[in-house]
């Protein structure tokens, strides 16, 4: 046993106190859910014992009966659940509950804080945001005034007692004389939560949520134990007798979320691997969508036994969001976390999962685009991660991708584009930035818009990467419209060529200009040439073909994986008032004012894809000078 005789007591972190306020005082308005979400709890820790057990049978052998216990009682006004699963050391007290979310916990206090401000939404926001992140033990104090828990680990003699108010900090002790194997939670209820210690109510809770759970639950009352759970894993029942209500609340249970399942894939297959698999698909996506682990949340069964739910060969890092259940028929019972990753029979089952997955988005888009929407909206950008990493399922993902564009409101698919291109039009035409509205006033779509071609409009961060390795779309091939040296001569009739070579700036004085802001400005740029994409602006920065777009470049250089951008490419509109202007001046060799005016071009064309002029002081001196001149 341990030899500390004494509590000791510890802070929670700031947020987390935060957090508790928010859900014991603002949040949960179905209070009820507390005790489905210790149940699930309850139920991960004998999951996780079954699969130890495998590699060392010591762990289970003193009592290899897994069950969960709800006793509630009415006198003392308490209610405790039980179980004899894998248990918790101190280390694992101290940091399972002493702390929420892990590295979220920051965004989700703050989420927590703006849903508590906005009264009008909060009965419909309340339970949905909880589940998002994950902290359903904290529930536990929506309805008791303290929280004792006490756990030994599986293999372990040494027990350890948790205790909290719920009011910023907690205390933890050893635990004198043998405690049984698992984890209890005694609850002391506050006084209007007094209906969580009624049998009959407790039983309602029970059989409403937790029905599902695939080992038996018992209630302790007045003396007598009852099982009142059928303990038999969702996945193996018939479909056909399982309501939506039970498809619901296992998707709450292994997902641990509030809200209600987008898609639910339910099958089993047989032939050359046999398995059978319980997916959902979220409604709503995850706050650590984006955690650099990228761990997915399907847990793997070997015949009902919980194996892991850290098989990375079993779904890939790009369906992460992705929740059930797969049980396999033709894995050993030991077979290791680390055998598993290459493993051939989940090799196979991993093919044929992610095949019916993409079968059915490619149905539901067909069939209800306005949902395929909501689905888009909220894992689109991780689908694209599938384009970039998956290069065999590369068109198959292309044909779910849907994308803004400056032709239609809304999302658009790749195949819509193609039925909607120019006569004329061989490339997919798409420009990445930090928004839609903002790239729609982008200097570089002017002669695009002027010919009515449509332009896909690429905003979130993924894109930079899936658009340098996908080269093409049904023969189609992708095109920046701010790199290389566009030409869209072949596109459109004779009246918008001969259009375009009206009012230009005479090709002898263009040409001189160009040399003299190339002089300006050759430790600036790349190059400086005439556009072809620029109708109405003076100028734009582009870069070469081949070369890293400027946003991948800030970005890259934003996250210290870049030192400097590389240069740009400088382009002026030989038809815009001021660049005539500048060449007519250009005849004359006044290259100081040329000078002064290639560096106010440049810090404009900056300026316009949102970056500072790289002097912000000979900025103001120059655009001063340039003023004065033209009110003098």
């Amino acid at each position: 046993m341990a030899e500390a005789a004494t509590a000791e007591r510890h802070e929670f972190q700031a947020e987390v106190s935060r957090v508790l306020d928010i859900v014991v005082n603002s949040l949960y308005s179905k209070r009820e859910i507390f005790l489905r979400e210790l149940i699930s709890n309850a139920s991960d820790a004998c999951d996780k014992l079954r699969y130890e057990a495998q590699l060392d049978s010591t762990l289970i052998a003193d009592d290899g009966d897994l069950k969960i216990t709800i006793t509630p009682d009415e006198k003392a006004r308490t209610l405790t659940v039980a179980d004899n699963g894998i248990g918790m050391s101190r280390q694992e007290l101290v940091e399972n509950l002493g702390t929420i979310a892990g590295s979220g916990t920051a965004k989700f206090a703050a989420k927590l804080a703006e849903a508590e401000k906005d009264k009008a939404k909060k009965e419909k926001s309340d339970v949905s945001l909880i589940g998002q992140f994950g902290v359903g033990f904290y529930a536990a104090f929506m309805v008791a005034e303290s929280v004792t828990v006490t756990s030994r680990r599986a293999g372990s003699d040494e027990a350890w007692r948790w205790m909290s108010d719920g009011h910023g900090s907690f205390e933890i002790e050893p635990v004198e004389g043998e405690m049984p194997r698992g984890t209890t939670i005694v609850m002391k209820l506050k006084k209007d939560a007094k209906e969580f210690s009624e049998e009959t109510r407790i039983r309602h809770i029970i059989t409403t949520y937790s029905d599902h759970i695939g080992l038996p639950v018992w209630l302790h009352a007045d003396g007598k134990s009852e099982q009142i759970n059928e303990a038999a894993a969702l996945w193996t029942r018939p479909k056909s007798e399982i309501s939506d209500e039970q498809y619901q609340e296992f998707y709450r249970h292994v997902a641990h979320g509030f809200d209600e399942p987008w898609m639910t894939l339910h099958n089993k297959a047989e032939g050359v691997v046999t398995y059978t698999n319980l997916l959902f698909i979220p409604s709503r996506a995850p706050f650590d969508l984006f955690d650099p682990a990228r761990r997915h949340g399907v847990k793997l069964y070997v015949r009902k036994v919980f194996i892991t739910d850290e098989c990375e060969g079993l779904v890939p890092g790009w369906l992460r969001f992705l929740k059930g259940v797969v049980d396999s028929e033709d894995l050993p019972l030991n077979v290791s976390r680390e055998l598993l990753q290459a493993n051939p029979v989940v090799a196979r089952i991993s093919k044929a999962l992610v095949k019916r997955v993409l079968s059915e988005l490619k149905k539901k888009a067909e069939k209800d685009p306005e949902a395929y929407t909501e689905f888009w909206n909220a894992f689109g950008q991780v689908i694209k991660e599938g384009i970039y990493e998956d290069h065999e399922r590369r068109d198959e993902l292309l044909k779910l991708a849907r994308f803004k564009s400056t032709a239609v409101e809304g999302i658009t698919s790749l195949d819509d584009y193609l039925s909607r291109m120019k006569e004329g039009q061989s490339e997919i035409y798409l420009l990445t930035g930090d928004s839609a509205a903002t790239m729609k006033q982008s200097p570089q779509l002017e002669a695009f818009r002027a010919r009515g071609i449509e332009v896909l409009l690429l905003d979130e961060p993924v894109d930079e990467f899936w658009t340098m390795s996908a080269d093409a779309y049904e023969g189609k091939s992708f095109t920046s419209v701010s790199r290389g040296d566009i030409d869209l001569s072949a596109i459109g009739g004779e009246e918008e060529k001969d259009e375009e070579k009206k009012d230009a700036a005479p090709e002898g004085e263009l040409s001189a200009l160009i040399a003299m802001v190339k002089l300006a400005l050759e430790k600036q740029v790349k190059d400086v040439r005439e556009s072809k994409r620029l109708t109405d602006s003076a100028c734009c920065l582009v870069v070469d073909e081949g070369e890293m777009n400027m946003r991948l470049q800030k970005m890259l250089k934003a996250t210290g994986q870049m030192n400097q951008a590389g240069q740009q490419i400088l382009e002026i509109n030989a038809r815009h008032p001021l660049i005539k202007a500048l060449a007519d001046k250009a005849k004359d060799g006044s290259s100081r004012e040329i000078e002064d005016m290639a560096f106010l071009l440049l810090d404009q064309a900056k300026i316009l894809e949102g970056e500072p002029p790289a002097d912000i002081a000979a900025f103001a001196r120059r655009m001063s000078a340039a003023m004065a001149k033209a009110v003098g």
